[in-house]
């Protein structure tokens, strides 16, 4: 895969992040078919990039509580 530069841009914190500031993270629409991924509290940390489509079967696990501890 091809390195993002991620200098611009646009992120948004996940509605299922923690509301007391923990856990959090933040995904970046602005690379299709890429979804970057990172910490909210280490925003210039490590970025995983996931495919679209496994980002949205992630999501879709989330939702339904299919994915255990």
């Amino acid at each position: 895969m091809r390195s993002l530069d991620l200098s611009a841009a646009s992120w948004r914190k996940s509605s299922y992040s923690n509301p007391d500031g923990g856990e959090c993270i933040e995904i970046s629409d602005d690379f299709a078919p890429v979804i970057p991924v990172r910490d909210s509290k280490n925003p210039h940390g490590p970025v995983i990039a996931f495919a679209a489509d496994g980002w949205s079967s992630f999501v879709s696990a989330v939702k339904d509580g299919s994915l255990s501890a």
